[in-house]
């Protein structure tokens, strides 16, 4: 009877949500609609928010940047190495160049809001000011190697798939395009950076000099070699999908010697810590206890 009942209400429950399904389906989906409209205009006016909020701030550094001197050569020079870390806008010179004076300014400020210019302030706010200066660059110098370092471990795994692609019967912007889209989760930086270079050969221009572009733009040793594999592979009509698969094993046996330096390297590194902090700890918990005997005896 438990059973009878309980499929009873089963059936039934069913049968009202398709009935409602059936005539309320119009009014669902105006509901429905409502909401994603609405979803849209909140999304819509916080793009916004934030791209006005983006502007004055470009503004603003704009306005800043004036007071630090540069000349075109500098801009240039600064400009290529935004783009290496990443930033392709065209505000991002005028960002770095007001980093470059509020940073000094903002170090000044704490230092006599702390007091710690009392000590002797020519050498406190020449320390800010110069330091201030060259923090923007130190930070951006650590960006373009992080940016690097990433591009070199994510390489032999694009190279692979490359290859696949290619022996599987793919032109290679087919398995360019294939791989930036399977990949990208995994190495948003390289997929970035072969997007732009079939984005630049869908808007005519070669593919030569679009692999050129990709090589001074990322200024990496392992991706000029491969540009110079695939523009002599493009000059010449060779196959290429051999000589990317030795690339990407060379690469591969080049990291793991790296790695194999470095761990080679912490037996000298940790010379300073032990002699500084581990020693000097154990030679008081070794030594104390008998000091303090020899003293009391002594007495």
């Amino acid at each position: 009877m438990l059973y009878a009942f309980s499929v009873f209400v089963i059936v039934f429950l069913l049968m009202g949500s398709g009935l409602l399904l059936v005539f309320y389906r119009e009014i669902l989906g105006q509901r429905i609609s409502g909401i994603l409209a609405a979803d849209d205009e909140s999304g819509s006016r916080l793009k916004s928010k934030l791209r006005g909020a983006a502007e004055s701030l470009t503004g603003i550094a704009g306005s800043i940047q004036k007071i630090v001197p540069k000349s075109e050569t500098d801009v240039s020079a600064v400009r290529k190495r935004l783009v290496r870390a990443g930033f392709r806008n065209e505000s991002a010179v005028n960002i770095l160049y007001a980093l470059k004076g509020l940073v000094p300014m903002t170090a000044c400020v704490v230092a006599t809001a702390t007091g710690a210019y009392q000590w002797s302030p020519l050498i406190v706010f020449g320390a800010s000011i110069v330091l201030g200066y060259l923090l923007p660059d130190y930070v951006l110098d650590q960006l373009i190697k992080s940016r690097a370092e990433q591009i070199r471990a994510g390489l032999p795994d694009v190279l692979d798939l490359l290859v696949v692609c290619l022996e599987a019967g793919l032109s290679l912007d087919q398995s360019v395009l294939r791989a930036t889209d399977e990949l990208r989760p995994s190495y948003p930086v390289i997929v970035d950076e072969f997007s732009l270079v079939m984005l630049e050969v869908r808007a005519g221009r070669s593919r030569s000099e679009a692999w050129r572009s990709l090589a001074e733009r990322t200024d990496v040793d392992v991706i000029r070699l491969l540009v110079s594999i695939l523009v002599q592979a493009d000059q010449f009509g060779t196959g290429i999908s051999k000589t990317m698969r030795i690339h990407s094993e060379t690469m591969r046996t080049r990291r793991k010697q790296r790695i194999e330096e470095a761990a080679a390297k912490t037996t000298v590194k940790l010379i300073f810590p032990l002699l500084l902090f581990i020693f000097p700890s154990v030679w008081v918990v070794v030594l104390g206890p008998a000091a303090i005997t020899i003293s009391e005896s002594l007495k």
